[in-house]
């Protein structure tokens, strides 16, 4: 199944990178390459994870990693339209 990330989920784990490697530039490397070698499997089990809060999404807890990666299936292909810190104030939407 074909992945398509949304410009807000490119932005969130810029973002999510960024703030780890003001204080550790080699632990927000591992947090990027944790995020993308995460991603790849939804393709394969679109239906893993949790239930997301915004219905019609999922959530993929990254216990290594403070991320949480958000997905819903459109048709054929696994849309990824945030990843998001924990701590962070939830979207009531997701686009």
């Amino acid at each position: 199944m074909p992945i398509r990330w949304q410009d807000d989920a490119i932005n969130d784990s810029v973002q999510v990178r960024r703030f780890i490697a003001i204080d550790n530039p080699s632990a927000a490397a591992r947090v990027a390459d944790r995020i993308r070698s995460a991603v790849p499997e939804l393709a394969v089990q679109p239906g893993m994870g949790r239930p997301g809060r915004i219905p019609g999404t999922r959530e993929r807890v990254l216990v290594d990693v403070p991320c949480i990666i958000t997905w819903r299936v459109e048709e054929d292909t696994v849309v990824i339209p945030r990843v998001l810190h924990p701590s962070r104030k939830w979207p009531e939407t997701i686009a």
